[in-house]
């Protein structure tokens, strides 16, 4: 009997997941199949300067299905900008949730893998740093710095996530899920594994805070925050301030060829005395008064203003890539804007989890043949705890130039 108890149960829980998923509301999703090109726009930023990079459309040289194809950095030293445009989105009581995977086959030592969400009207084909966005998120790497990025903007401010959150830098696909809840709290996954998880008031600096500490206090002048107090019973020993600092070297002699007429009386030298400890102090104890370090009073904020829409973006109408990388063979897929977390976590399942061991293969195989790959694939799930990552590749880029540094770092001013 309990057999059959379990069997409509089982087959409820199959149509309740059915209906969750058939009711979320996709509102982009690039899987870049057949016809891609015809929704995205390839910027012309930095055309003019010879430092547009091109897009490879491959699924990359190790892959878990040679069928699934992304788009791919090419050229080394190069700006890459490309966008998408849908059917404008406001997330105004609903969950949105940004997704894609990010492979960097080069071993990237310099170079972004994020993504932007974009609200205000653009010319796609000028689409570049300087194009204002509203939402900034994905991997970032630059030497020691190994980080996700997870930038709001709120009021004219681009505002960084106040801890950062690491990143992979491994060279197989990694997903990144970035999701926004109608309650002003937010996670950032990674593979479908939480990494971080908070509140839009307290990680981001969006709003004056609620409290402050009140300017115009002052501390009581009966406040006794001594830890320890000189012990009043305890007494200076008699006699302990005739001991001397220094006495007579017990060892010395008087050298064999001293003359007193000549040479005076002879003196030993002196020594410091073991026996002498310095000025008397009395001992410490713990005062039974401490009241603990003095701490002004919170009061409310006078310039905090709440936002109930913190977490709204009302006209979301784009998805693009802007970035710069030092070296290229970064690979982008499966991009999804949603309001379905599951939907979401199926998705990844579907894609990079369906093919995640076989490109794990691949690349060993690769790595074999060729002798040149370098893996940090064994010790990246120390990195993704919050390590500082895999050693930098920055000192093999011995033959950049001076004026290729500038641009990297004018690429990084721009964030």
């Amino acid at each position: 009997m309990a057999i059959h108890k379990r069997i409509p149960n089982f087959i409820f829980l199959i149509i309740v997941s059915f209906f969750v998923i058939a009711s979320a509301e996709v509102f982009f999703e690039e899987r870049f199949d057949d016809g891609w090109e015809s929704r995205w726009v390839k910027s012309d930023w930095k055309k003019d300067e010879n430092l547009a990079g091109e897009w490879n459309y491959t699924a990359g040289k190790w892959n878990g299905d040679p069928n699934d194809k992304g788009i791919q950095t090419s050229e080394d030293h190069r700006f890459y900008a490309i966008s998408a445009k849908f059917p404008a989105v406001n997330n105004k009581g609903k969950t949105l949730v940004f997704q894609f995977s990010v492979k960097h086959e080069q071993k990237i030592d310099c170079g972004g893998g994020y993504m932007k969400l974009i609200s205000v009207d653009i010319d796609q084909k000028q689409f570049g740093g300087e194009t204002p966005y509203s939402i900034m998120f994905g991997p970032d790497v630059c030497g020691s710095i190994k980080r996700t990025h997870a930038i709001l903007h709120y009021n004219g401010t681009n505002h960084l996530i106040k801890k950062e959150v690491p990143c992979e830098t491994d060279q197989l696909t990694h997903v990144y899920t970035f999701i926004l809840r109608p309650d002003a709290t937010f996670s950032i996954l990674i593979d479908n594994v939480e990494k971080r998880k908070g509140s839009f008031y307290t990680e981001w600096e969006l709003l004056p805070p609620k409290r402050i500490k009140d300017p115009n206090a002052k501390k009581p002048e009966d406040w006794d925050d001594r830890q320890q107090i000189p012990d009043p019973e305890d007494k200076k020993p008699d006699g302990y301030d005739d001991i001397p600092k220094e006495i007579a070297d017990p060892d010395a002699k008087k050298p064999e060829d001293w003359d007193d007429e000549e040479d005076g009386e002879w003196t030993p030298p002196t020594i410091p005395n073991p026996e002498y400890k310095g000025p008397w102090k009395p001992k410490k104890i713990k005062n039974p008064n401490y009241q603990g370090k003095w701490k002004a009073p919170k009061i409310d904020n006078p310039d905090f203003k709440d936002d109930p829409d913190l977490y709204v973006y009302p006209n979301l109408k784009y998805v693009g890539i802007e970035l710069w990388q030092v070296k290229s063979g970064t690979l982008f897929d499966n991009i999804l804007l949603a309001d379905d977390v599951e939907y979401a976590k199926k998705l990844a399942e579907e894609t990079w989890g369906k093919h995640k061991d076989a490109e794990k293969a691949a690349f060993e195989e690769e790595e074999k043949k060729d002798g040149t790959v370098v893996s940090d694939a064994e010790d990246n799930d120390d990195e993704s705890d919050g390590g500082d990552g895999s050693e930098s590749d920055s000192e093999s880029k011995s033959d950049t130039s001076n004026d290729s540094s500038e641009k990297e770092k004018d690429a990084r001013d721009e964030l």
